[in-house]
């Protein structure tokens, strides 16, 4: 039985959050045709009666690719300065790709704290009914510009597990530069075994190591696991897999590629 390919063919609303990893290269620059695969792929779930929201990580490494020569300050300045170039970079490259399908798409730049009070949530929440309503895609990303925050830890996956839990999403997918939760870390070690299905957390935490995160990324496993704890308290479960392959969700449809799935209290 294909568990994350039933998950995703039964689930009518998806929050997708793709990482930096899967936007980049291996030297750092944006993959455009990663990006037109992504979205190729997603405007397919479209076409299917389901509803689509983006979070997308990748204004740092865009900025990056449009200023070079500030790639190696590491003043907080400039780094916040670079995602704010990037981020109208990023924004184009959608745009650009998803018009190839006649998809409009809508840019929301949250933080933490519009979250935490009652009056943002319900405008937040309206403005992504409204624009899935009327056929467009939100792209979410943090508002790097002003959060110090994310750029020292990284949030996007928290952000997209707080937009999934906001919007009442079926299925949460985390699109990383990994197949899913190894018992080991794949990148030290050979011999790892990839955990297909979770139910329990804490006891999963006991049994791996989850220490390490990308050159790219700003995050790391943890993040993920922690974002599966956040949506999974809503009964939403959460699949992380390798946003890097091609055609990734297709694979997991039809069960040619696997992921770790984490369950929510009402989903097993």
């Amino acid at each position: 039985m294909n568990v994350i390919g039933n998950l995703i063919k039964e689930s009518k609303k998806i929050v997708v959050k793709i990482g930096s990893n899967t936007l980049s290269d291996e030297n750092g620059n944006v993959n455009k045709e990663a990006m037109h695969n992504i979205v190729d792929q997603l405007s397919e779930l479209m076409e299917q009666g389901k509803s689509v929201i983006i979070v997308s990580s990748g204004a740092g490494i865009c900025g990056i690719a449009a200023i070079n020569k500030w790639q190696r300050k590491g003043d907080i300045n400039y780094k916040q300065a670079l995602c704010a170039i990037g981020q109208v970079e990023l924004m184009m490259a959608y745009k650009e790709i998803f018009a190839d399908y006649n998809i409009h798409v809508g840019q929301m730049l949250l933080s933490r704290d519009d979250f935490g009070d009652h009056m943002r949530n319900l405008h937040i929440r309206n403005t992504l009914f409204t624009l899935v309503d009327e056929g467009v895609v939100p792209i979410i990303n943090e508002n790097d510009s002003v959060s110090v925050e994310e750029i020292k830890i990284g949030d996007n996956d928290t952000l997209s597990a707080l937009t999934a839990n906001l919007w009442g999403a079926d299925l949460l997918i985390i699109m990383s530069d990994i197949d899913g939760v190894y018992d080991k870390n794949p990148k030290e070690n050979k011999n790892v075994e990839l955990i297909e299905e979770v139910y329990d957390i804490d006891g999963l935490l006991t049994e791996i190591d989850a220490r390490g995160k990308s050159r790219f990324g700003t995050g790391g496993v943890l993040t993920k696991i922690s974002a599966a704890r956040q949506v999974n308290e809503y009964g939403i479960p959460l699949v992380l897999t390798n946003g890097t392959k091609r055609d990734i969700i297709r694979k997991l449809i039809d069960g040619s590629e696997k992921g770790t799935v984490f369950f929510g209290k009402q989903t097993h």
